[in-house]
């Protein structure tokens, strides 16, 4: 996988590592679920055997109720999952102001919260789902709200088994070992986000470097943090108002790149220094899907207000490269708004806007395979993204059913599962096991 062209690099395990990390370094990160998206970062796990049917009475290996909330999603390493929460206490703040523009009606967007709450990161034993650590963060008072469908803990954590980064957007990043002891920590300020829908992107990691993505309504950037000790390597400005887009590192003929999507153009950063090398328009506003990588392409869609998906060359591409030959293909019909696509081999799955209703590209022409397929029997629509394992696609719903396809360039359901909570995190998938994480529970989704 990835021996052309370029390669997503954002959870791949260092070159060299140090004698006592080698029994990390040595486990197989494809079979892991090491960030939100997966080992690859395009949703697939090439190693995993999930069972394609379960109930609350079948092929549930445990489920377990979780503290506070979240719609972070589940990674795993070793012997463990881990999972961010957000956990609300008696304790009372300041009095919240009165909502401001955009935080009533239709919008979504919620006042700051009266009480102080802990920013946890817990860790699970993949066996039996019982709690081996929980580590607080921050203990504080949210400055800002989130949108009624999302949470105060919504991005992922990221490890590569040597180190584990837990981030909690303006509560600050956090790096510990794989015992839960805190190794550094540092906080970016406060992010001010568009008609206080809250925060979203999860960090990249490199052998070398912690990415963020800073995308806000103030003075937007993107920097790279040392991961050995926190401090920073380059910060760059950035023209953007807020996203919620999770950068992707990957490798190019001419180095290391950034790819970090906006409504104003999806933009590549030289990984060693932070210079922009490339940009391009043609994305909508409200930028959330995360980029996917697929031998010599870059694939990166939004679909708020529009529909966009463009196809980019990158190992040539210098300046803005919107209307140049770097763009191979584009497409403009029934992109996602919330959930990121799935690239699973050749195919390119993807959501209509937050909506129960697929379509599947050839990821190398953008040819069509089908397009807008209805899911028929789920509620409420679906944020999370779809994933891939063995030869199923994996959807999660918000009412609690999860869509089991056959995987290819025909739309072939060949399940339809229910359980009794609701799904807005994307699942990951590890070795015969899938883990969902839900509104009040996460579950281990194993064959009895």
């Amino acid at each position: 996988m990835h021996k052309r062209g370029i390669r997503p690099i954002s959870v791949i395990v260092g070159l060299v590592v140090s004698a006592g990390a080698a029994m990390a370094a040595d486990l197989d990160h494809e079979r892991f679920w090491p960030a939100w998206r997966g080992p690859h970062s395009s949703g697939a796990a090439p190693k995993a055997s999930p069972p394609t049917t379960w109930s609350e009475q079948k092929n549930v290996r445990w489920k377990i109720e979780l503290p506070g909330e979240g719609s972070n999603s589940p990674i795993v390493w070793g012997d463990r999952v881990y999972v961010q929460a957000a956990i609300r206490t008696e304790k009372k703040g300041e009095p919240a102001p009165p909502p401001a523009q955009g935080q009533r009606g239709g919008f979504g967007g919620g006042p700051r919260p009266e009480h102080v709450y802990q920013f946890v990161i817990l860790a699970y034993e993949r066996r039996t789902g019982r709690e081996v650590w929980r580590h607080v963060a921050r203990e504080e008072q949210p400055h800002e709200g989130s949108h009624r469908d999302g949470s105060l803990a919504p991005s992922s954590a990221v490890t590569d088994g040597r180190q584990l980064f837990a981030y909690f957007g303006s509560r600050g990043l956090y790096c510990f070992d794989m015992n839960g002891k805190l190794q550094w920590e540092r906080d970016l300020g406060d992010m001010k986000t568009r008609n206080g829908f809250g925060e979203g992107a999860s960090p990249a990691l490199s052998d070398d470097s912690v990415v963020l993505t800073w995308d806000h309504e103030g003075d937007s950037f993107i920097t790279a943090l040392d991961r050995t000790t926190g401090a920073p390597r380059w910060k760059k400005d950035r023209d953007e108002a807020t996203s919620w887009a999770t950068p992707l590192i990957i490798d190019t003929k001419s180095g290391r790149q950034v790819v970090a999507p906006g409504t104003k153009a999806v933009r590549a950063y030289d990984l060693a220094t932070g210079e922009e090398v490339w940009q391009c328009r043609g994305l909508t506003a409200n930028c959330i899907p995360s980029p996917v990588a697929h031998g010599p392409l870059l694939i990166v869609m939004s679909g708020f207000r529009g529909q966009a998906a463009l196809a980019i060359r990158p190992d040539a591409a210098r300046g803005d490269i919107t209307d140049g030959a770097s763009v191979v293909w584009k497409f403009s019909e029934a992109t996602p708004y919330v959930p990121s696509p799935l690239l699973f081999g050749n195919e390119l799955y993807f959501l209509d806007n937050n909506k129960a209703i697929l379509t599947c590209l050839n990821a190398a022409t953008g040819e069509v395979h089908y397009k807008q397929q209805r899911l028929e029997g789920a509620s409420g629509g679906i944020y999370a993204s779809p994933v891939g394992a063995g030869d199923h696609v994996y959807l999660p719903a918000r009412d609690g059913t999860t869509f089991v396809l056959k995987r290819g360039p025909r739309f072939e359901i060949v399940a339809t599962n229910k359980l009794d909570d609701g799904f807005d995190a994307s699942p990951a998938l590890v070795d015969g096991e899938l883990y969902l994480r839900g509104e009040k529970h996460l579950y281990c989704i194993a064959e009895d």
